[in-house]
């Protein structure tokens, strides 16, 4: 079974007809915008928020409007070309290349799978009092739930997904409420500012967001969520199919865009210029009652963390399945490759509450979400040289201004990386 769903080609060709008009904005758009709501979202927000204030909003739009185009482009680059961005890899470069692209991209996945399950552990205590280790185990269990709600024409994880996030939204909408931002404020976050070069500690949470937002794992996964839509067809349908696939991506990572916005304002406006040190997201949650004036508050923040977190690991299944079999040309059934997922970050999880606790599980988020960010050009490069094929491409190229965005994009992150790394040397 292939990370669309289906069995095999023909099973894939007959579904598809049937998914393209019944769910237009809740298919791929949805399972890719969970992955950029994930734990280490919240982490790298709400420690933004309480140290900075509102000072790094600007980062969190930029690198949003940022994955809107890569995520754009990768959907086209599947739906156009038939295959993931895994698959590309496999058949288009170099074979020495090939096994060392995978195992980093394996190492990312593991890396940010292993904080989402310590966020959604953390959410399972705060609501529910149950120590870490139990929260890591029951977590699990969880998404292998989601999965059997699978059925091959129906788009049931979907719209769970969906309905998840809209969850999340009114949760978050109802703390704000509360906390009542400094709007101008606000407006002056939105400019870019240049101490993040000097100020100690701020890159090293610019590049966590970058991380969290500019996810590796979800290009491989987009792409090849939208290669099923590449079965042979007129120009014209497939021109339609990828405005459809357009406004999935745009509405989407809009929508994800605001929650992310949301947290850091919701921590900016609660816990900025407290004696509040947000240690580990639960120690945020605590400081929220006091802050907001109302325990009601402390409840929904955990139950936001507890969808995003079971969201983005259903996402990161799907990414590790995408990421498997287009390096390895094998195929798993989704409920398998769910299994395996959940065991392969089971022993680290444990590790981590075991080593971290409660009380650094912001700095184990954080610094998950500067592994994504260090991996990503392992994804974003290739991506773009295959975007740019006209070979691949051919007849849907993209234009002179969107190659120039994406690679201009790609130059930007990577200097990030490079950065950080020259501070922390």
């Amino acid at each position: 079974m292939s990370p669309d769903g289906s069995t095999d080609g023909a099973r894939t060709r007959a579904c598809a007809p049937q998914l393209r008009p019944r769910y237009p904005l809740l298919g791929a758009g949805a399972l890719v915008a969970a992955g950029y709501m994930d734990p280490g979202n919240w982490a790298t927000a709400m420690q933004a928020g309480a140290r900075y204030g509102y000072r790094l909003l600007w980062v969190v739009l930029a690198a949003s409007l940022v994955a809107m185009l890569v995520q754009w482009i990768a959907g086209r680059v599947g739906a156009v070309t038939g295959r993931g961005l895994a698959e590309l890899c496999r058949d288009e470069l170099p074979r020495p290349s090939v096994l060392p692209l995978w195992i980093v991209a394996e190492i990312a996945i593991i890396a940010c799978d292993v904080a989402e399950t310590v966020g959604t552990a953390v959410a399972l205590r705060l609501i529910f009092g149950m120590p870490l280790w139990s929260g890591v185990l029951l977590s699990g269990a969880l998404v292998i739930g989601y999965f059997l709600l699978e059925h091959p024409r129906r788009a049931r994880l979907e719209r769970v997904v969906a309905l998840s996030m809209v969850g999340v939204a009114v949760c978050l909408a109802a703390q704000l409420f509360l906390a009542q931002p400094a709007w101008f404020e606000v407006a002056r976050g939105f400019v870019p500012s240049g101490e993040l070069f000097h100020r100690e500690g701020m890159l090293w949470l610019v590049a966590g967001i970058v991380g969290a937002t500019v996810m590796p794992h979800n290009l491989f996964l987009h792409s090849a969520l939208l290669k099923r839509y590449a079965e042979p067809m007129q120009p014209r349908r497939l021109r339609g199919v990828l405005r459809e696939a357009n406004k999935d991506t745009i509405v989407c990572l809009s929508f994800a865009l605001l929650i992310n916005l949301g947290l850091m304002l919701l921590a900016a406006a609660a816990l900025h210029g407290t004696t509040a040190e947000v240690g580990d997201l639960a120690q945020a949650q605590r400081q929220l009652t006091p802050s907001l004036g109302a325990t009601w508050p402390g409840l929904l923040f955990a139950t936001a963390l507890l969808c995003c977190g079971l969201n983005s690991m259903v996402s990161g299944t799907l990414a590790g399945q995408a990421v498997a079999e287009g390096f390895l040309n094998i195929r798993l059934p989704r409920l398998w490759r769910a299994l395996f997922t959940r065991g392969l970050a089971l022993g680290p999880a444990l590790i981590a509450v075991q080593v971290a606790g409660g009380e650094r599980s912001t700095f184990l988020l954080v610094g998950s979400q500067v592994v994504l960010s260090m991996s990503l050009p392992i994804a974003l490069l290739p991506l773009m040289g295959f975007a740019s094929s006209s070979r691949l491409m051919r007849p849907f190229e993209l234009t002179p201004a969107v190659k120039a965005g994406g690679w201009g994009c790609a130059l930007l992150l990577v200097s990030v990386n490079v950065l950080l790394l020259w501070q922390l040397r």
